[in-house]
């Protein structure tokens, strides 16, 4: 490992470890299914291997689950899909699953979501640990604003579970980063993963695009600030190719 914190990217999910040293990363996050779909990830003739390298994989679940709908056709396949994909990632070893907070249809349902996430995550068995990741847009979502985390980790209060910050979804949703690991910390109390992406929005646009390191919206001095401030492994989920990842992880290490 190099330097004080892993460092790493979203790579493709073919040879995860491969990917990994051409792109000289720590740590690597991949999807393990189709990320706009319901299918159940497929056992890997790999695991064995992914099992006993020291390279940490971070699974991101598919964007589509949303366990705080109270839409049943929503809710119910999204839990059947996050239990699939925990059992994907402990086949593997994974260190750990990223999840989207969702949202629910109504201003007036946003507690009775935060409950249903209490619910999903007491029925929830597995050994890995589950991160929620802040969202960038959504008008009742549940981990878009700060404020709104807030009353979801009081929700949760006495689950195990942790936090993946997103540089761009927090620029996104108009959360100023000079001060936002702070508060994100008084929050949820841990950030456990950085999801270092620049934006190719104006903050506060609601727009999931991210963009390479030090080419977007966002001052590169702040992307650094998060990354020491939180103290917690790094995934780069930008644009381009092994050569941009490369890149990319070797601009966030060259400023920390």
């Amino acid at each position: 490992m190099r330097g004080v914190l892993a460092i790493g990217a979203h790579v493709p999910p073919g040879d995860p470890l491969a990917e990994a040293g051409a792109r000289k990363a720590d740590c690597v996050q991949i999807f393990l299914s189709n990320p706009q779909g319901w299918k159940a990830p497929t056992p890997r003739a790999d695991a064995d291997a992914l099992n006993a390298s020291s390279v940490p994989i971070y699974v991101h679940a598919p964007y589509i689950i949303n366990v705080a709908s109270a839409n049943n056709r929503i809710r119910i396949p999204s839990r059947k899909n996050l239990e699939q994909t925990f059992a994907g990632a402990e086949a593997i070893g994974a260190a750990a699953v990223i999840v989207h907070g969702g949202h629910v249809a109504e201003p007036g349902d946003v507690e009775n979501g935060f409950a249903r996430w209490r619910k999903c995550l007491e029925q929830l068995e597995t050994t890995v640990p589950l991160y929620i990741e802040n969202t960038a847009g959504g008008d009742h979502a549940m981990s878009r604003r700060i404020d709104t985390i807030a009353r979801l980790w009081e929700a949760l209060d006495g689950i195990d579970v942790g936090f993946c910050l997103d540089t761009c979804h927090a620029h996104a949703a108009g959360e100023e980063l000079v001060d936002c690991v702070d508060r994100v910390l008084a929050a949820t109390g841990r950030i456990d993963l950085v999801q270092l992406n620049d934006s190719k929005d104006d903050a506060g646009s609601g727009r999931d695009r991210h963009e390479n390191l030090g080419k977007g919206k966002i001052k590169p001095e702040l992307l650094v600030e998060v990354v020491r401030a939180a103290g917690a492994p790094v995934i780069c989920e930008t644009p381009g190719e092994t050569a941009d990842h490369a890149a990319d992880i070797a601009w966030i290490r060259e400023r920390i």
